[in-house]
């Protein structure tokens, strides 16, 4: 495993990776702080529901993000779920591999908010994504946005 000594940037400033956290696929998106802007990446495979760490060391080595975030799915009422604890160990493991901050993000709803965005021709983020991108990596996107405007 390579070290990530990134020198640490002032919030607002950062290079974020998310992701929305499956057992067989992995969505993610990058963002930039500053720009609020986000882009979709190619998903990740899971094989039996171990995520490519490869995959996503390559990702880090690419982007050199100063932090991660990752979707926590939760139900409707804020109840927690199996899948809850799944994306938790994940969020754990990653934090423990690449030595990076890694923010938990409630994720409720996104996966159906891009499923409807992949098909809408008006979606209020442009025409850009339709049928680029799989659902889980436009949900990761949608969850660092999302990210980005609730912090201060």
């Amino acid at each position: 495993m390579a070290t990530h000594n990134k020198p640490a940037q002032s919030s607002g400033q950062r290079t974020l990776l998310a992701f929305d956290f499956g057992t067989q696929k992995i969505g993610v998106a990058v963002g930039q702080e500053l720009t609020k802007s986000t882009t979709a990446l190619p998903i990740l495979r899971s094989r039996d529901e171990r995520p490519d760490w490869e995959g996503i060391t390559q990702l880090i080595e690419i982007w050199q993000p100063h932090a991660l975030v990752v979707g926590i799915p939760l139900n409707m009422d804020g109840s927690e779920n199996e899948m809850t604890q799944k994306a938790k160990r994940f969020s754990d493991r990653l934090a423990g591999r690449y030595s990076l901050p890694v923010y938990p993000a409630d994720e409720r709803l996104t996966t159906r908010e891009a499923a409807r965005e992949q098909y809408d021709p008006h979606n209020k983020r442009g025409h850009k994504r339709k049928g680029h991108m799989e659902v889980d990596s436009v949900a990761a996107q949608i969850i660092l946005e999302t990210f980005f405007s609730q912090s201060p």
